[in-house]
C-alpha cells in the first residue's frame, strides 16, 4: 500500500471514514485496515527522522538528546512550554511527530535536510506567541524546531547595536539592553514574553513607533538559514531576501537565526498615565477627538485607545462602555501636561494623573506588574487564556453615530472583545510603504485591535466567542479600510484565508496575502520566495505563495 501507514491518521476523520463506507469502491476489508493504521505508532517513522538527523547533523553537537517524541515523558511539557494560545492546548489538537529543540545550526540544517527528504512539514517556533499557533499546530503530518535555546543578546552601546538571537524574548532584549544604559531601548511589542522571531519578523511595533518607527525600521542586519542549509547574512542573501525577512514574515523563507538591530535614544525619565472614561463621562465625545487627534500629536507622544464593557458602576445590573487612554510619553509630566493642555484639553489630564519613571520601568507598567523587580522582564511564564484577535485599519474618522452605534453593538453582544486603537502618524507617516513589506503607513489615522480572551474550555465556548468576534468585526465594516480591508500580519488571523500549499497555493494566498501587505508588495514577495524556495519547503497555512509553475 503506497500511503505511509503511520500517516494515514493525519488525513482521516471518524466522518471521513464514516463517508468512505458510503462508496462502494471501499471495501469493509480496506476500511477495517484504515482504521487499525490510524491506531499505528510513528515511532518507527520517527527513528528513521533520528537516524536521518544523526547522520546530517555536525558529531561535535550531538542532536539525539533534542529530540522528544510523543512517547518521551517530556513532550507534554515541552509541546506546552510555549503554547499561547489555549485554544491550541486542547486534546483533539493534532500534536507533532516530535520536537527537536535545537541548539545549534547544524541541528537546524540537519532538520531542514531531513523533512525535504521525508516530505514531512517543518514548523519553526520562537516564542509561540502566533494568534493562531501556526508556529506549532498544522493540518498535515509535522514536526517541530523549537528555537528557545536561541537567545543569545550581545549590546554595544558604543556602535548603538545588539545581534538578538530569535529565541530570546522581548523582556530579555529590554533587560540586557537597561543592563548597560539608561537611555537606550528598542521599539518593539508591550509583551516581554513575546518571541524575537515571529515579532521581527512580521513587523512588530511598540509604545515608540510614532517616534522610531517599526522593529524593522531599526533593523540592520540578520542571519538565516536558506531551504539549501547555507547560513547567510545581508550580504550575502541580498537585499531582496533580507527585505522579505524584515516586515514579510521570516518563516516563508528559511530559518532567521537572529537579528541585528539599532538601539535608539530614550531619556532618563519617562511619562506614563491610565486615565478612564465611562460613557456617562463624556467617553463618546472623547473618543470622538481622540480619532481627529491622535496621529497628529507630538512624536513623543503615544496614546493608546481602548474601548470595552464594563460593569455600570451607577446601575448594578446593567453594562456600559469604558474608554480608557492608556498613554507614554518621552519626556517628563511638566512637558506632558503642557502638550496635552493645548492638543486634547477636553481631557483634563492632571499632574496626579501622571508618574514618572525610567523607560525600562513602563515596560512593566504597560503589562500591568509592579515596576519592580526588574528581572521580571526575563520571565518566561505569561498568564494564560484562550484567545482571538483580528485586525483593521482606521484611514477616516468615525462620527459620533458610527461610535454610538458600535458602543450599543458591543453592549448587546455582551461581549469580551476590547477594541484597541493605536495611533499612528509620526515617523510611521514619513516611511514609504514600499520601504519594508508592512505597507501600512501614511494614510492611517490608527491600527484596531479586536482583542477577545476567555477561560472556558473546549470547542463549544471558543466557537461561541470567536463568533462574536466575527459580529463586531462585521459591524465595524463600514468604518475601516476598504478594497481590501487590510489587516496586520503579527495579529495572525485564518478568518482572512488559508493556503493549502497545492496547485492554487499562490490564488489561496493572494487573499489574505494583499490584505496583510497590499499588492505591490505582495507581489514582490512571492517574486522572491519563487526564486530562493522554488519547492515551497517552508510553508504553513498563511505563508508566502510561489508563483505557479506555468508563470515561471
Amino acid at each position: 500500500f503506497p500511503i505511509k501507514i503511520p500517516y494515514i491518521k493525519s488525513f482521516l476523520s471518524h466522518q471521513t471514514i464514516h463517508t468512505m463506507m458510503k462508496i462502494p469502491l471501499f471495501s469493509s476489508s480496506l476500511i477495517i485496515f484504515l482504521v487499525l493504521a490510524t491506531s499505528i505508532s510513528p515511532s518507527h517513522e520517527n527513528q528513521t527522522f533520528l537516524q536521518c538527523l544523526e547522520t546530517n547533523s555536525n558529531p561535535s553537537y550531538p542532536i539525539s538528546s533534542l529530540v522528544f517524541s510523543p512517547n518521551n515523558s517530556s513532550f507534554p511539557s515541552i509541546l506546552q512550554a510555549y503554547i499561547r494560545n489555549l485554544r491550541f492546548n486542547e486534546s483533539t489538537t493534532r500534536k507533532p511527530l516530535f520536537i527537536l529543540t535545537a541548539q545549534h545550526e547544524s541541528h537546524i540544517q540537519a532538520s531542514i535536510i531531513c523533512a525535504k527528504s521525508q516530505g514531512v512539514q517543518m514548523k519553526i517556533r520562537s516564542g509561540g506567541h502566533d494568534y493562531e499557533g501556526l508556529s506549532y499546530v498544522s493540518n498535515v503530518p509535522f514536526f517541530i524546531v523549537d528555537m528557545f535555546n536561541f537567545r543569545s543578546i550581545n549590546v554595544s552601546i558604543e556602535d548603538e547595536s545588539a545581534w538578538v538571537e530569535v529565541g530570546a524574548t522581548l523582556g530579555e532584549v529590554y533587560y540586557r539592553i537597561a543592563e548597560k544604559s539608561n537611555v537606550h531601548g528598542f521599539p518593539a511589542g508591550v509583551c516581554p514574553t513575546v518571541g524575537v522571531g515571529g515579532h521581527f519578523s512580521g513587523a512588530g511595533y511598540g509604545n515608540m513607533m510614532r517616534k522610531y518607527g517599526l522593529t524593522v525600521d531599526n533593523i540592520d542586519d540578520a542571519k538565516l538559514i536558506d531551504v539549501n542549509g547555507r547560513i547567510l547574512d545581508r550580504k550575502s542573501m541580498g537585499e531582496d531576501l533580507f527585505w522579505a525577512i524584515t516586515g514579510g514574515g521570516g518563516v516563508s523563507y528559511g530559518v532567521v537565526l537572529s537579528y541585528k538591530i539599532k538601539l535608539v535614544r530614550v531619556p532618563p525619565k519617562v511619562t506614563v498615565f491610565r486615565v478612564l472614561r465611562f460613557y456617562d463621562q463624556n467617553a463618546l465625545d472623547l473618543a470622538y477627538l481622540w480619532q481627529r487627534r491622535a496621529n497628529k500629536w507630538d512624536n513623543d507622544l503615544f496614546m493608546r485607545m481602548i474601548i470595552d464593557v464594563v460593569n455600570s458602576t451607577t446601575h448594578t445590573s446593567k453594562k456600559t462602555i469604558r474608554v480608557s487612554f492608556f498613554t507614554l510619553f518621552l519626556g517628563d509630566s511638566d512637558r506632558l501636561i503642557s502638550v496635552l493642555n493645548q492638543s486634547f484639553p477636553e481631557l483634563g489630564l492632571e499632574r496626579k494623573d501622571c508618574i514618572e519613571m525610567s523607560w525600562i520601568e513602563s515596560v512593566l507598567y504597560y503589562t500591568n506588574s509592579p515596576i519592580t523587580p526588574i528581572d521580571a522582564l526575563l520571565s518566561r511564564s505569561p498568564p494564560l487564556s484562550y484567545l482571538k484577535r483580528k485586525s483593521d485599519y482606521l484611514q477616516k474618522p468615525m462620527s459620533k453615530e458610527g461610535l454610538e452605534f458600535i458602543f450599543k453593538k458591543m453592549i448587546e453582544l455582551q461581549t469580551p472583545t476590547s477594541l484597541i486603537f493605536n495611533p499612528y502618524g509620526g515617523r510611521m507617516s514619513e516611511i514609504s510603504p514600499l520601504a519594508k513589506p508592512f505597507p501600512h503607513r501614511d494614510g492611517n489615522i490608527a491600527k484596531i485591535q479586536y482583542s477577545t480572551n476567555w477561560n472556558e474550555k473546549g470547542v463549544e465556548a471558543s466557537n461561541h466567542y470567536l463568533n462574536l468576534t466575527r459580529v463586531l468585526y462585521n459591524y465595524m465594516t463600514p468604518f475601516v479600510s476598504k478594497s481590501p480591508r487590510l489587516a496586520f500580519l503579527n495579529y495572525r488571523d485564518i478568518d482572512l484565508g488559508i493556503t493549502h500549499n497545492g496547485k492554487l497555493s499562490y490564488f489561496e494566498g493572494k487573499v489574505y496575502g494583499i490584505k496583510y501587505f497590499k499588492k505591490e508588495n505582495f507581489n514582490r514577495l512571492v517574486k522572491i520566495k519563487t526564486k530562493v524556495d522554488p519547492q515551497n519547503f517552508f510553508r504553513n497555512e498563511q505563508s508566502i505563495p510561489v508563483y505557479p509553475s506555468w508563470r515561471n
